[in-house]
């Protein structure tokens, strides 16, 4: 019921908007809030093992269409912010477990956040996104929009996860379980990392950059039907490429690529573990 309803009043925009229209995307918003509704989820049936929902992402961008820009300063005359109304920060409370350490940080309205989740100041989680139980995003660190991020990650210092809203079709940056995203490093363009994986300091991944699998000999590469898809436990670094073309040679050039050194073992374990005596 609440699709078909999105689905209409994204289509069929009216003249103007009444309340009944608002009242239908705030409820639409506490969806989101509470994890009914996704803008993407698992589906096995697909070769991702996810699927986008357009009519979420429809809903989402609905919020922008019916907002107004706003005054949202707690203190206008010290700092001033303006949002579109529809669009406040997110209200939280203590019984819902979840850890915002002072210092700047933001997230806004229309996101899940699991029970146990530590944010670091600052840091910022941009709507429609998804963030599992149990999960780390440190300082600096960015949750774009629609991103979906599962239980138990670590997102550390400087960690940007890009944003895919439009199309609506596209499936944004997929983040599954016990994932390890080090210091600096980047996933954008609806790249998915595959639970357990490690992404060393400065690793950037998207639709450009292939990924070169030294431990099973193979290269991975996003296609027009697909996004780049990094395997379960796969343990990835920044790397580089020749340049075939004549000059590229002439002036030793590179281009970036990532490196698949290994696959999650015990003693990739044993190195990640310290953030366990921050939760």
């Amino acid at each position: 019921m609440l699709a078909s309803q999105i689905e209409h009043l994204f289509d069929k925009a009216p003249a103007h908007y009444e309340e009944e229209h608002f009242s239908l995307f705030r409820d639409f918003k506490a969806a989101l809030n509470r994890g009914e509704i996704r803008a993407a989820e698992p589906d096995p049936a697909t070769k991702s093992g996810w699927r986008a929902n357009a009519w979420v992402k429809k809903g989402i961008l609905l919020g922008f269409r019916m907002g107004a820009i706003t005054d949202m300063s707690i203190d206008a005359a010290k700092q001033p912010f303006f949002d579109k109304s529809t669009y406040p920060v997110r209200a939280f409370a203590s019984s819902d477990g979840v850890r915002i350490v002072p210092g700047g940080s933001s997230i806004r309205d229309g996101t899940f956040i699991g029970r146990g989740v530590i944010c670091m100041p600052p840091m910022f989680v941009n709507v429609g996104a998804y963030v599992g139980e149990g999960t780390m995003i440190d300082s600096h660190a960015l949750v774009g929009s629609c991103a979906q991020i599962g239980r138990n990650c670590h997102l550390s210092a400087g960690t940007q996860i890009g944003g895919v809203l439009e199309p609506v079709g596209a499936l944004p940056v997929i983040i599954e379980d016990e994932v390890l995203a080090g210091g600096n490093s980047g996933v954008y363009e609806g790249t998915v990392v595959k639970r357990r994986a490690v992404l060393g300091t400065g690793t950037i991944l998207n639709r450009s950059i292939p990924v070169y699998d030294l431990a099973r000999e193979t290269v991975y590469n996003a296609t027009e039907a697909e996004p780049l898809i990094i395997p379960e436990g796969a343990v990835v670094v920044p790397g580089s490429r020749a340049v075939s073309h004549p000059c590229g040679a002439k002036w030793k050039l590179s281009l970036q690529a990532a490196v698949i050194l290994k696959y999650r073992d015990a003693k990739t374990d044993v190195r990640i573990q310290l953030e366990d005596l921050l939760r």
